[in-house]
């Protein structure tokens, strides 16, 4: 499911590719099937933060609650670490993404203006042009969430 509806587990942000599987994480199944995952890596700059470093719902089942579920398994198992701030990097093409992270309290913190065209040409090659709505993938957006200050919807 990663290869298909990711692109992979190695994922360009920031200007480096990471191991999007992270140190732990989240899977949401259903009778031995599994619908979507996330996954995280504490910061290591900030022991306080955790990077969010996937999030991803089979194409099949979104737009059925499991995207939140999911989100909220995060906060819950990043609050019980001690976590006091999530942060993620997603692309300007992920229109369903943006919705889902910000009606969970995610707020916006950064735009990186041709971030992925960078990273496709340094980087991973593999990016594709033209993304989700079809709309060219050009730049990274950041988003974080304090925990204790979210608001559900």
């Amino acid at each position: 499911m990663v290869d298909k509806e990711f692109g992979g587990r190695l994922q360009a942000r920031r200007g480096q590719l990471i191991d999007a599987f992270g140190e732990a994480g989240v899977v949401a199944a259903w009778q031995g099937r599994m619908l979507g995952l996330a996954c995280w890596d504490r910061d290591a700059g900030d022991p306080s933060a955790a990077e969010v470093t996937c999030l991803v719902v089979a194409s099949g089942q979104r737009q059925r609650g499991i995207g939140r579920a999911i989100v909220d398994g995060v906060v819950a198992a990043l609050t019980a670490e001690g976590v006091r701030r999530i942060w993620l990097v997603t692309t300007n093409d992920n229109l369903a993404a943006l919705r889902l992270y910000q009606r969970a309290g995610f707020r916006l913190t950064a735009l990186r203006p041709g971030a992925v065209d960078e990273a496709r040409r340094t980087l991973k090659p593999s990016i594709g042009q033209i993304g989700d709505n079809d709309i060219p993938i050009r730049d990274e957006l950041e988003l974080e969430l304090e925990l204790g200050l979210e608001t559900s919807s």
